[in-house]
Parts: C-alpha cells; sequence; structure tokens
C-alpha cells in the first residue's frame, strides 16, 4: 500500500512539475527547457502505469499464477525505459531545427526559478520513493525513483546552459543542451529496459541477501547436516531459494521434516519474502541437477 500512495503521489507531482517546466519553455522559448518538460511528460506517464503494475503485483497467488503476480513490476520498469527512449528522439528532433535558426531566450529569471522549484519537488520525491523501493524491494518504485533523479540532474544542466546563453552569446548553445539532456536520458532508458529483460530471465537475489541466507544455513549445519546446491531467484518482490539439506539416513521422516521446517522459517525470519525449497537427501547421497542431460 505504501508503493501505491508513492506512485499516486508521483502522478501528482509530475502534473505538477510538467505545469511549472511547460510555463518555464513559454516564458523563455528555450528548446532545452521544452526538453525538460517533455521528460516530465514521460514521468508522469511512467507513474501511472507503475501504479497499474504494482497493484497487479499485489494480487495474491492463484490458481493461473501459484507463484503470484510480482513480476509484473518488471513491465513497469521496461515501460518507464522505452518511454524515455522516444522521448529523447522527439527531443532531438524538435532541437535539430535551431542549430540552423536559433533564437534569443527571454525571460530567463523567471524561467531558471520555475525549473528549480520543479527540480525540488522531484528531488524529495525521489528520495522518499528510493528508500521505501529498496525497503520493500519494489522494483517499480526504484525505477521511477532513479528516473526522477535523472529529471533532477537534466534540470540542473538545463538551468546552467540557459543562464550561460545570455552570458556568452551563444544561441546555439541551447540546442546543443537539448541534445545533451536526450543522449542523458537515453543512456538511462536503456539501462531501466536491461533490468527489466534480466529480471523477467529469474535473475539471482542480490549479494547482501544471499549472504543472509548462507549465513542462516551455517546456523544449522554440523558434522551431520550439510546443505549445498544452493541456487536463488528474484522474481519483483519476492525472493526464491532452493537448496538441498543432506541429513544421517537413519533418521525418522518426521526428525528430518521438523528440522526442514525449523530451517524454513529461520531463513523466512531473516530474509522477509523469501520462499524457500528445501530438498532432503541423505548424507552420503549427492544429487546433481542443471547437467547437459538433464535439458534435453
Amino acid at each position: 500500500m505504501q508503493a501505491q500512495a508513492l506512485l499516486k503521489l508521483s502522478i501528482v507531482v509530475a502534473l505538477a512539475t510538467m505545469a511549472l517546466k511547460t510555463g518555464a519553455w513559454w516564458l523563455t522559448d528555450s528548446v532545452g527547457l521544452l526538453s525538460d518538460a517533455m521528460e516530465s511528460l514521460v514521468n508522469l506517464a511512467s507513474a501511472a502505469f507503475g501504479l497499474a503494475m504494482v497493484i497487479v503485483a499485489a494480487r495474491p497467488p492463484d490458481a493461473d499464477h501459484p507463484f503470484g503476480h510480482t513480476k509484473a513490476e518488471y513491465f513497469a520498469s521496461g515501460f518507464e525505459g522505452l518511454l524515455i527512449v522516444v522521448a529523447a528522439l522527439a527531443i532531438v528532433w524538435a532541437a535539430w531545427p535551431r542549430f540552423f535558426e536559433p533564437r534569443p531566450l527571454h525571460k530567463i529569471g523567471w524561467g531558471v526559478a520555475l525549473v528549480a522549484l520543479s527540480a525540488v519537488l522531484n528531488g524529495l520525491l525521489a528520495q522518499r520513493m528510493l528508500r521505501v523501493g529498496r525497503e520493500v524491494r519494489s522494483i517499480a518504485l526504484e525505477a521511477d525513483a532513479r528516473h526522477l533523479f535523472t529529471d533532477v540532474w537534466t534540470s540542473a544542466g538545463v538551468v546552467v546552459g540557459v543562464l550561460l546563453v545570455p552570458a556568452t552569446g551563444w544561441l546555439w548553445l541551447d540546442p546543443a543542451l537539448a541534445v545533451a539532456v536526450a543522449l542523458n536520458i537515453l543512456r538511462e532508458g536503456g539501462r531501466l529496459m536491461w533490468g527489466s529483460v534480466d529480471g523477467l530471465m529469474d535473475s539471482a537475489a542480490p549479494p547482501e541477501v544471499k549472504a543472509h541466507i548462507e549465513r542462516t544455513l551455517a546456523q544449522f549445519a554440523h558434522a551431520a547436516i550439510r546443505f549445498d546446491h544452493m541456487i536463488t531467484r528474484r522474481a519483483g518482490r519476492r525472493l526464491f531459494v532452493d537448496v538441498h539439506m543432506h541429513m544421517p539416513s537413519g533418521w525418522t521422516l518426521g526428525r528430518a521434516a521438523a528440522l526442514r521446517a525449523d530451517v524454513e522459517q529461520a531463513l523466512m525470519s531473516e530474509v522477509p519474502g523469501l520462499r524457500a525449497s528445501i530438498q532432503l537427501l541423505p548424507l552420503e547421497v549427492e544429487a546433481h541437477f542443471g547437467d547437459a542431460e538433464d535439458l534435453v
């Protein structure tokens, strides 16, 4: 619910910053500020789509999706990256004619003030979203936060460039700045799209999470208990671990099952949102998986 509330707030902030930046462009006639305003339009679309995907991801498991719907957030990240790429191309398209027909800028003070205010709003929201996104492991929140941080730095660069135009008399600096903005957000868009693809391919859990898991398993390991073949994967906010637990072959099924339950409980307490799958094996038995013949 916290993620949904922040994304709703992001929509409101995107509308406000888009209005501020559009006003700044209208006052100054700066194509650099126009590029900044176009990025705010991407913020709005991204926040709206991200909210929709977070709502889908929060649905409980069902018969068709027994592992839940948490991967829906990766679509939000990929969609945001795609929008950023489209916005970058549109910025270049708008800026290119200004290289051949440069125009003087107007009312720069007012324009800079409006953009600075929008940057403050985006910066405050981005800090909050990134912190909460990491806490709840929401890729949609993290993607939106990182895009907002990019927007803040973009606005800062645009402001500096717009102030340099009258100081230097270089009118070509305005469209050059817009192209620089486009290249910067294009890089961010590519990173978000790759993160989405990587997540959909079942990437491993982060190193710090794997360290927590290994530390928890070590608490149960001794001469009669051994763990191996541990693999992890991340699906949105959910984390999964598969591991083999070896124990004496003379143990009863009840004793082995009780120990497995203790290990699972310890893992879930150490790593919230983790789902553990533990295969029981005798100490003298080695199971193999991932061999070439297993893929045939």
